[in-house]
């Protein structure tokens, strides 16, 4: 049985977070057939290791992260922030104000066992919190846009292959007065 504890990342968290970074980007990067894109997943890496590295610093105001942990192992991430350049360019700057929920990653050993869901409920109850009315959320990755379809519908801007032939990109917008938390993956 699983021992599910979310919370905030500390300083001693640093380290285990980034190999698992390293670790969940690799494999999702391997089962999205991307696996020779060696500086695009270095990159990925990189740009989560910055991201929390910002929230440390600014103690969740930059950015904010949870973690979640089975019996004292990173499992999972998910972090609220300022939206990304990609977002901002790919929908013309309609959505630079909107804050952004990103670095949604199970541990592969722990997917489809609810572990996304219930952070995804735990940052909409800190949105709640912070009278957040609006997020987006984007997704490159084939197999994740079929997890996001499935809890928001259709996206509202697709980039059709984007990343290559085959591969789109794709944002959600969504109010949160719309969202319910949700207790099936």
């Amino acid at each position: 049985m699983l021992n599910i504890e979310i919370r905030r990342p500390g300083l001693g968290d640093i380290e285990e977070l980034n190999r698992f970074f390293a670790n969940v980007i690799t494999d999702t990067f391997a089962k999205e057939g991307l696996a020779d894109m060696v500086y695009e997943i270095e990159k990925e890496i990189e740009d989560k290791k910055i991201r929390l590295n910002q929230d440390i610093e600014s103690n969740g105001e930059k950015r904010y992260f949870l973690i979640a942990l089975d019996s004292g192992k990173i499992i999972g991430t998910i972090e609220y922030g300022p939206v990304s350049e990609l977002i901002i360019n790919c929908t013309n700057g309609e959505l630079k104000d909107v804050g952004e929920v990103a670095t949604v990653f199970v541990d592969p050993a722990y997917q489809n066992k609810g572990i996304g869901t219930l952070m995804l409920n735990m940052i909409y109850l800190t949105l709640m919190n912070r009278n957040i009315k609006e997020f987006c959320l984007d997704s490159g990755y084939t197999r994740a846009q079929k997890i996001w379809k499935k809890k928001f519908g259709e996206p509202d801007y697709l980039l059709k292959d984007y990343w290559g032939e085959g591969y789109d990109h794709m944002i959600w917008r969504r109010q949160m007065k719309d969202i319910r938390l949700m207790f099936r993956t």
